[in-house]
C-alpha cells in the first residue's frame, strides 16, 4: 500500500503543473501522484502529465477524462486511490519540502497502526504573487500540536479560520466508505470535501508546518471575485449540496456541530453578499430561495444559521441594509486578506 495517494487536477495547466508535480515525487518513492487530464484542449497537459508517468512509473499516473469539471477529476482520483491517505493538490499549488517530511513521517507510522489517523492537519500559505505578499493560515490556537486528539479537545476557531481542501488529508478509506462524491461540471466543490466527511472523523493529527502553498491571483481564478460572481449559481448549488449532505442538529461532537453552523453560516453569507452587490430583482429572488431552501429543508438549522453574526449584517432589509451588508463584507475581505 502506498502511503499517501496525491490527486492532482489538471485542465489546461501547462504553464504550471510542473512544479506542483514535482514537489509531489520529492515526497518519496511511497507516495502516488494521479494527474488527472479534465479534458484540456488549449495546450500540451495530458502530454506533460504522461511525460513525467514515463519518468516515474511507480509514483505518477496519469489520466485523460472527458470533462467533468474539478469535482470530477477528485471523483476520478478517489476511486483509484491506493495509499492509506488521499490529498488533493491543485495545479498551480505547492507543497513546502521540510513540512511534507514531519507530515509523511508521520503517516508512515500510520501504515501499521490498528486505528490510522482520520484526519491530519497542518498550515497552508496564500501566495499572493503579484501583490509580492503571503500570508499563513494555521491552527496553532485551535488543535494540540504533539499527539492525536479528538473533536472534544478542540479549541476556538478565529472568524477567518476555516479547515480547507489545502490543510486536510484524509483517510482514503473514511472517504470511499461515507461514499463521498462530489458535484461534477461546478466550480466550489471544495466546500464539500472539507465538511461533509467531518462527522465521520473521529480522530485528528495536527502539524504547525506550512505544507501547502496556495496560489492566488490569476484573472481567471474561480475565487477571483469577478469571477465569483458569474458563478454565482455554482456557489448556491454548493451551498445546497452542504445543507443535503448533513444534518447538523444531529452531529453529536458538540465543538465540531458548532463549527460546522460557522462554515456554513459562512456559506450562506457568500451568497447572500454576492446577490446584493448587483440589486437586481431576480437576485433578490436567489436571495429568498436559498434561504427558503435552508428552512424548509432543516427547519431546525434554518433559525441558528439566520441568527448567525455574518447572515444578520449581510441580510438587513432596504437599500440601507444593502449597503451595511457590502460594507461588512468589504471589512472583513481587508482585515482577512481574502480575494
Amino acid at each position: 500500500m502506498k502511503t499517501i495517494s496525491f490527486v492532482v487536477p489538471c485542465y489546461n495547466s501547462a504553464d504550471y503543473m510542473d512544479h506542483c508535480i514535482e514537489t509531489l515525487v520529492a515526497c518519496g518513492d511511497d507516495v502516488e501522484v494521479i494527474v488527472v487530464n479534465d479534458g484540456s484542449t488549449k495546450d500540451n497537459t495530458s502530454q506533460i502529465a504522461h511525460d513525467w508517468q514515463e519518468r516515474h512509473p511507480d509514483i505518477v499516473r496519469a489520466v485523460d477524462q472527458e470533462n467533468r469539471g474539478h469535482g470530477g477529476t477528485v471523483n476520478h482520483g478517489l476511486e483509484l486511490a491506493s495509499g492509506l491517505y488521499f490529498k488533493v493538490v491543485d495545479s498551480d499549488d505547492w507543497l513546502d519540502g521540510a513540512a511534507m517530511a514531519h507530515v509523511m513521517a508521520y503517516l508512515r507510522t500510520q501504515l501499521d497502526a490498528e486505528n490510522p489517523t482520520d484526519l491530519v492537519v497542518a498550515n497552508y500559505v496564500y501566495d499572493k504573487t503579484h501583490e509580492h505578499k503571503r500570508k499563513t493560515m494555521s491552527y496553532r490556537n485551535v488543535f494540540p500540536t504533539d499527539r492525536e486528539f479528538t473533536w472534544d479537545e478542540i479549541g476556538r476557531f478565529m472568524p477567518s479560520q476555516y479547515l480547507l481542501m489545502h490543510s486536510a488529508l484524509y483517510r482514503t478509506c473514511l472517504l470511499a466508505d461515507m461514499g463521498l462524491r462530489l458535484p461534477e461540471h461546478c466550480f466550489y466543490v471544495d466546500n464539500v470535501f472539507v465538511y461533509a466527511p467531518l462527522p465521520q472523523v473521529k480522530s485528528l493529527r495536527y502539524f504547525d508546518v506550512d505544507m501547502y502553498h496556495y496560489f492566488i491571483g490569476r484573472e481567471d481564478q474561480s475565487v477571483n471575485e469577478r469571477v465569483m460572481h458569474t458563478r454565482i449559481d455554482q456557489q448556491i448549488r454548493i451551498t445546497k449540496t452542504m445543507i443535503d449532505l448533513v444534518d447538523l442538529t444531529q452531529v453529536e461532537q458538540g465543538k465540531l456541530a458548532n463549527y460546522m453552523f460557522n462554515y456554513l453560516s459562512m456559506m450562506m453569507c457568500i451568497c447572500s453578499v454576492f446577490l446584493r452587490m448587483e440589486e437586481t430583482p431576480e437576485n433578490e429572488a436567489k436571495r429568498a430561495e436559498i434561504w427558503d431552501y435552508l428552512r424548509t429543508t432543516r427547519p431546525a438549522m434554518y433559525a441558528h444559521v439566520r441568527a448567525s453574526i455574518l447572515n444578520l449584517g449581510t441580510n438587513l432589509p432596504s437599500p440601507a441594509g444593502r449597503s451595511f451588508g457590502l460594507g461588512c463584507y468589504r471589512i472583513a475581505q481587508k482585515l482577512f486578506k481574502f480575494n
